[in-house]
């Protein structure tokens, strides 16, 4: 079990003041933990210095243009490779079920494939199933540090963590389904900033999370002072 997963999970949920205020305690994790390199740590601290000093509204703006208006780029991994198939439809189910049998409850309007939720289910699994967990899906996290690095954006460096942990920070990046103008009918949605336009996924239960596993952490510390 670790936190780092769910620092992870946390940095790619939409920006909100909850997710700025945690970034000290989020920073300590990827530290603390020792599962990302001092390689991969240089890399996310320029996204780490962006959600702590950048104006909210840019950073919920630069977010939304990345990751809901852009298919390309969507946190739902499977899309990616199975489009809107049957084939997505099942392999949502077969997870969804993983998810139940580890005792991992979802909310109504989650998806089983947004990778935030996969990588809050990896951070309650023993190292090495979540390792094999991050290996399976490597090849698509590969092509999305790829196409995140093209556009130098500084969230490339969590998907360079990503790939790391798992062991394969040389995987070939996936071929992924290129949706044929989809994006274009997109940018046409009108879009709104702040909390209420924040997606309802499990990024508040993740922040809540983390805060309680430093504040456990220090009190651990003072114990042995």
């Amino acid at each position: 079990m670790s936190n780092t997963f769910r620092a992870l999970s946390a940095l790619l949920a939409y920006p909100t003041d909850d997710l700025r205020q945690a970034i000290a305690d989020i920073g300590s994790i990827l530290v603390d933990d020792g599962l990302v390199g001092a390689r991969e740590r240089a890399d996310l601290w320029p996204l780490l210095a962006e959600l702590r000093n950048d104006d909210l509204y840019e950073l919920q703006e630069r977010y939304v243009g990345l990751f809901d208006r852009s298919r390309t780029l969507t946190l739902n991994l499977f899309e990616h490779v199975h489009g809107e198939s049957r084939d997505r439809g099942q392999a949502m189910v077969d997870l969804a079920a993983l998810y139940e049998r580890g005792g991992l409850t979802m909310t109504a309007n989650e998806l089983p494939d947004y990778l935030p939720l996969l990588l809050e289910y990896a951070s309650t699994r023993p190292l090495a199933e979540a390792r094999q967990l991050l290996a399976d899906i490597a090849p698509i996290v590969a092509a999305l540090r790829e196409r995140l690095s093209e556009r130098r954006s500084a969230y490339a460096g969590i998907f360079a963590a990503l790939l790391a942990i798992a062991g394969d920070a040389g995987t070939e990046p996936a071929e992924l389904a290129e949706p044929a103008d989809i994006d274009a009918d997109w940018a046409e949605d009108p879009v709104a900033f702040g909390p209420e336009a924040a997606p309802g996924c499990s990024s508040d239960r993740t922040i809540s999370r983390i805060r309680a596993a430093r504040r456990d952490a220090r009190a651990e510390e003072t114990n042995h002072v």
